[in-house]
């Protein structure tokens, strides 16, 4: 397998003992991971999302007052750029790029939050607009209230996204006067709890992983009229799990697979796609326990197993699509993987 080196960002909870955010480096010819030095800055830095020239890095906060940090990403130093920004929400999960500000999916509240960029990329000292979710489930511990775990661009530019655990919902939205602005609630099956979303390179699908059941969600996209049908649920497991089974991150590469991971039963899942479906081909160990997140790069997967407190990595057979275990490193609680 190749891989075309370069930086690596790594985020953890401090609260359970992780060292903040990690910067490590790729080799150049394979998929392993080198530890090159740690910033702890910022409480929790569970989520990170880097801007498209690589310049910058945001990072949530994941605290119950809820904060977005950016920091400088200049050669081999990575510096905090300006005080965290509160994002007027409790334990944001997710974060990403949008039209001009960084949008935070905040999980405490159910609500997304819009903070401007300047110029030169840094956060404003306060956000532009939050928009509250409402609603609620029929799981009774989960779902009394919404609960926003992920928000991100369509592949067209033109909208957000948020999914939302509690409300079994996913919101469509634009930004108005810097304010996330609700166009359209797409509703999946009830009970399901979606957690995150992956678009799949055509643009025309979206694959949403489902956490209160161990699914995905097939839907069809429709980029001109910001709107998403689910087409069908397919199972991410070959069984029924003991119990609950958690499952977590959701990547698509080049668009003939796609992967999941599950807490609970410490798995990845591969899944081939087929038409509007996907076809479940099996599972592999994740390499460590409770998989929080995963990504790709070059053809390597890499997974956040938080509570082991290490980051793996995975040659993907570029047949099958099944990964094989390669290496890994020490990291605690770790939380997410972003590549420069």
């Amino acid at each position: 397998m190749r891989s075309g080196g370069g930086k690596v960002f790594i985020g953890s909870f401090t609260a359970a003992g992780g060292p903040g955010l990690v910067i490590a480096e790729v080799a150049a010819q394979g998929g392993a991971l080198t530890l090159v030095a740690a910033v702890n800055d910022v409480p929790d830095p569970s989520y990170l999302a880097l801007s498209p020239d690589g310049g910058m890095l945001y990072a949530v906060s994941e605290t119950a007052e809820g904060a977005v940090a950016a920091y400088r990403v200049d050669g081999g130093r990575t510096e905090l750029a300006g005080p965290s920004v509160p994002v007027d929400g409790s334990g944001p999960t997710h974060l990403s790029l949008y039209a001009g500000h960084v949008l935070t999916a905040n999980y405490g509240c159910g609500s997304v939050t819009a903070v401007p960029l300047r110029p030169d990329g840094t956060l404003a000292a306060k956000p532009s607009g939050r928009l509250q979710h409402t609603g609620s489930g029929p799981h009774d511990r989960r779902q009394r209230g919404p609960h926003a775990h992920q928000v991100q661009p369509d592949p067209s530019g033109r909208w957000a996204v948020s999914v939302d655990l509690g409300t079994d919902s996913v919101r469509v939205c634009t930004l108005e006067a810097g304010a996330p602005t609700l166009h359209r609630e797409c509703a999946l099956r009830p009970g399901s709890g979606p957690r995150h979303l992956a678009f799949h390179p055509d643009g025309e699908r979206a694959y949403v992983v489902n956490e209160l059941t161990p699914t995905v969600t097939v839907c069809r996209w429709d980029a001109a009229a910001g709107s998403l049908k689910p087409l069908t649920e397919v199972p991410l497991l070959p069984g029924a799990p003991a119990g609950d089974a958690y499952p977590s991150g959701i990547v698509v590469a080049d668009g003939r697979f796609v992967w999941t991971a599950t807490r609970g039963e410490d798995v990845l899942s591969v899944l081939a796609v087929e038409g509007d479906g996907l076809r479940l081909l099996g599972t592999v160990p994740c390499g460590g326990h409770w998989p929080r997140a995963l990504a790709e790069h070059d053809g390597f997967l890499y997974v956040a197993n938080e509570r082991s407190g290490d980051v793996c990595w995975f040659a993907v057979d570029e047949a099958t699509g099944v990964p094989r275990y390669d290496g890994s490193v020490q990291v605690a609680a770790a939380s997410c993987v972003v590549f420069g």
